[in-house]
């Protein structure tokens, strides 16, 4: 394919020059085409992107970054102001909390992510906890509220009186770790427009939502922030004295993906064929990974290429002596973490399209007729 030519895949549209799928045109939202992401950071141009409104255009000599709420020295910061901080470089891995919806049976509502709503890249950034330092944060804040410049009126009810701006809240314990990061840089270079372009928050552990993109706002607050996207949205059912209660989503669940082969892909029989594909977790270590060939009736070790990394997802491989007889397969890959949990046989309808992180199959076909096809 040359210049702008389009292919159409499972009724998307994919652009050869960018790599990326389209899922939504406006607000954008493109996924990473994850079968083709071998390296252990991914590419800038082939990160995925999610967009809850359109990109606001927010001019470099004129950002501003507030600090407010409950604390003692509310301030803000100019861009430069924020650039000659002491900053820190950090490695981590951003997934969708839709992230693989496609594979949720019936089909459900909501962007129609398959396997590449996650992507991992290395952050240079403010800790969180030193803006918070110098602003002297209240000890009775209990989280911080994360503003975006974005700005509309969501789709999905129950749709809000007025337009509201994207905004997140952090619990208190997770936005002081030093991990947590004010961003301006994404693999070396100065965030893209589509990434948050000139701040944005990066909350590695936490699923994608909470690293607010075009950050202007850093607010303490008193008492647990309920807004719109915490409720009414990236929310989930929970127990409490018996009776259900939504709580927001907040912590990465375990979870392994298979990148090759693809979803009904074409394997040469009694050939060796390696198997790869990637395992993360939030806030804990991925220590084990399993595959299997059989639909899940057998399991056997897979091997990882990357070294254990807190927040940041670890690559592996699995050599499959492919069958000698032709026909259909289901491949799936099962992780495991540092204290024992191990992904769950299949989804919790509590998450309702969040959180699918079960074994995810992968169909494939064994036919020696005319050898290894994509």
């Amino acid at each position: 394919m040359e210049g702008s030519e389009r292919r159409y895949v499972d009724n998307t549209i994919q652009f050869p020059s960018a790599g990326l799928i389209i899922r939504q045109k406006e607000p954008k939202n493109l996924e990473a085409p994850f079968d083709r992401i071998d390296s252990y950071l991914t590419p800038t141009e082939l990160f995925y992107i999610r967009s809850h409104f359109p990109i606001p255009a927010l001019d470099r000599a004129a950002y501003q970054l507030r600090i407010d709420g409950a604390v003692r020295r509310p301030f803000t910061l100019s861009y430069d102001e924020l650039r000659n901080m002491p900053s820190e470089t950090r490695v981590a891995t951003l997934e969708c909390a839709g992230n693989s919806r496609v594979f949720l049976v019936p089909q459900v509502q909501g962007a129609q992510w398959e396997l590449g709503a996650v992507s991992n890249a290395e952050w240079t950034g403010v800790p969180l906890r030193a803006l918070l330092d110098r602003a002297e944060l209240s000890e009775d804040a209990c989280e911080i509220v994360l503003e975006g410049a974005d700005r509309g009126t969501p789709k999905e009810e129950p749709i809000p009186p007025e337009p509201i701006s994207y905004v997140w809240g952090v619990p208190r314990a997770k936005a002081i770790q030093p991990e947590v990061l004010i961003a301006y840089q994404m693999n070396g270079r100065d965030l893209p427009r589509d990434h948050g372009f000139p701040a944005r928050a990066i909350v590695p552990g936490h699923y994608g939502m909470a690293s607010v993109k075009w950050l202007t706002g850093i607010h303490a607050v008193r008492e647990p922030f309920h807004g719109y996207w915490q409720t009414s949205d990236y929310a989930y059912w929970a127990s409490m004295d018996g009776k259900p209660v939504r709580r927001p989503l907040g912590e990465m669940q375990i979870k392994s993906e298979i990148a090759r082969p693809r979803v009904y892909e074409t394997l040469a029989p009694n050939q060796i064929y390696t198997v790869s594909g990637a395992a993360w977790t939030g806030e804990t270590d991925v220590t084990e990974i399993a595959v299997s060939t059989d639909g899940g009736r057998t399991w056997a070790q897979a091997e990882f290429l990357d070294p254990v990394r807190r927040h940041a997802w670890r690559r592996w491989t699995f050599d499959w002596l492919t069958p000698k007889e032709p026909g259909q397969y289901t491949l799936l890959a099962r992780a495991k973490d540092a204290d024992g949990l191990i992904q769950p046989d299949k989804h919790d309808q509590n998450y309702g399209t969040y959180v699918i992180n079960h074994p995810l199959p992968i169909d494939v076909f064994v036919d020696g007729s005319g050898g290894p096809r994509p």
